[in-house]
């Protein structure tokens, strides 16, 4: 065993500056990259469509909600005009009804009343 040393202090420090000095560069060739420069352009290009189409979507969302609501009113206030109409009917219909019965019952009462006279 005697191949194996154990690193002192050093030569750990030299080897951590060696990885970030390699980390480093490997980021400016990275950044220094043209190709990059242009995926970072396309991605902020989709990006921007993105969220067109998103508030598009969120804009045309909006306007069918609003949309469903005025023909939800619509729908209420036709219902309500036909429930007055419906209403209107049946008392013309009620008073009606009450006229037949007022014009029997007086036919009743003028048959009455001339049997009454001839007798």
């Amino acid at each position: 065993m005697s191949g194996f040393k154990q690193p002192d202090l050093v030569e750990r420090q030299e080897a951590a500056a060696k990885a970030k000095k390699a980390a480093l560069e490997k980021f400016r060739a990275k950044v220094a990259d043209p190709a990059l420069a242009e995926r970072l352009t396309a991605r902020t290009a989709s990006a921007a469509e993105r969220e067109a189409a998103r508030k598009a979507r969120e804009t045309e969302r909006a306007e069918q909600k609003a949309r469903d609501a005025e023909r939800a009113q619509q729908a209420a206030r036709e219902a309500a005009l036909a429930a007055e109409r419906a209403k209107a009917e049946s008392a013309e219909r009620k008073l009606a009804a009450q006229a037949e019965q007022k014009a029997a019952r007086d036919a009743r009462y003028a048959a009455r009343k001339s049997r009454s006279k001839r007798k």
